[in-house]
């Protein structure tokens, strides 16, 4: 019988599963910068107007999660070079999401829902050809949550409703998001 033993691997499995089960506000200003932990507030009003208050938390909490799940992968070198392609090109299609939902947002009568949604979809399955590998079908149906969360027609088409009850909800996202694409951080 042949006994295999990986202490990194072990390690790497306890984080992600403390992890799991710590998503208070300290744990994840760990993880996340405060600009960051500003848009994930104001993105969190921004579903919670629109849907409620249990289904913005979910989705608020299923991305944090994801996104700490992939910086811990990250940073223990987990993902092989295929992955890192994958990293760099999600990076660059998400990086043309927020750019996207800026620009519709600042730019009366541009906003065009089928070519959001597609992004917003490729977006997803990267993200989720990204971490197949190394995350459970759990963290799998969290992602399509949050996609979901985010990526509903209704709720895009509320949102960029020019007398949309969102509006001040919005503007502090897109103040946000503004920001970070600055910065250069998204």
């Amino acid at each position: 019988m042949s006994e295999t033993f990986n202490s990194h691997s072990i390690g790497l499995r306890a984080q992600k599963k403390i992890l799991g089960k710590m998503t208070s506000r300290k744990v994840i200003q760990t993880f996340i910068d405060e600009r960051s932990g500003r848009l994930l507030d104001d993105l969190y009003h921004l579903v919670k107007d629109y849907y409620d208050r249990k289904r913005a938390e979910k989705a608020i909490k299923y991305a944090i999660k994801t996104v700490v799940k992939i910086g811990i992968l990250f940073r223990n070198d987990q993902f092989n070079a295929e992955e890192l392609a994958l990293v760099e090109e999600f990076k660059k299609k998400f990086r043309t999401l927020v750019m996207t939902f800026v620009s519709f947002a600042q730019v009366d009568f541009s906003y065009d829902r089928a070519f959001l949604v597609k992004i917003m979809n490729e977006c997803r399955d990267l993200l989720k050809k990204l971490v197949l590998r190394h995350l459970t079908e759990k963290s799998l149906q969290r992602i399509d949550i949050v996609f979901d969360s985010f990526g509903g027609c209704d709720f895009l088409d509320a949102v960029f409703k020019s007398d949309s009850p969102l509006i001040e909800a919005k503007s502090k996202v897109i103040q946000d998001l503004s920001v970070l694409l600055e910065a250069n951080t998204i």
